[in-house]
């Protein structure tokens, strides 16, 4: 590394933030309009980094893998679209399992296949989702703790991710998780607009980088 005193000033560190392109069906995928948005903004002194994920099976997590290998970043969160939730969904455990009920974007449509095979059965956020959750709820934005996130691609995505920080040394320090944000109003109901999805994105990010440690709060689940 050369000294800040040799150069130019030094580049403030990174937070990477992912969306899918549309898949299903629709025009647009909210999960990437959102982290756009965000791209080369500074939050807690942290710049964003915004990128956009094919929403295919094993594409996605290749290229998710290509990106924190050239970045480097603190703090992943990567987001999705979950048609049919009324609220931001702080996701928290990823599973080691692909079961498509569509086809990707590619036409793949695996059943009962390992995203790692040989890996752990699931991994769990090591972001402070609780956290996260608290402060997008006192800015008023719906927002709750999943306890699934599908097995589709985003879960597939979700896996990779924490399985590159378990397993690679250069990341032993980078905190990461998953996302699902709500359909746009023009795609159906339920349904939460653009503008809260980035507001409630930010604010997750701002929380996420303020606490190293979560908050002890219920947001479990009866079923």
């Amino acid at each position: 590394m050369v000294s800040a005193s040799l150069g130019g000033p030094r580049r403030p560190p990174c937070v990477l933030v992912t969306g899918f392109e549309p898949f299903g069906g629709d025009s647009a995928n909210p999960s990437w309009m959102s982290a756009q948005a965000l791209h080369g903004r500074l939050v807690l002194g942290h710049r964003v980094v915004a990128a956009r994920l094919p929403t295919t099976f094993g594409d996605a997590a290749a290229a998710l893998r290509e990106l924190l290998g050239h970045f480097r970043p603190e703090l992943v969160l990567c987001t999705g679209q979950a048609g049919g939730r009324t609220a931001l969904s702080l996701e928290r455990i990823a599973i080691n399992v692909d079961d498509a009920r569509i086809p990707d974007n590619a036409g793949a449509q695996p059943v009962d296949a390992p995203v790692v095979p040989g890996g752990p059965a699931a991994y769990f956020s090591t972001l402070p989702i609780k956290a996260m959750r608290a402060a997008l709820m006192d800015a008023g934005l719906r927002a709750e703790v999943s306890q699934t996130a599908g097995t589709f691609v985003c879960n597939h995505v979700f896996y990779a991710l924490m399985h590159e920080l378990a397993t690679r040394p250069a990341l032993a320090r980078t905190r990461g998780g998953f996302m699902h944000v709500p359909w746009l109003p023009s795609q159906g109901q339920p349904s939460m607009p653009l503008a809260e999805i980035v507001q409630g994105l930010q604010l997750a990010l701002e929380a996420a980088l303020a606490n190293v440690s979560d908050i002890r709060q219920g947001a479990g689940a009866l079923d």
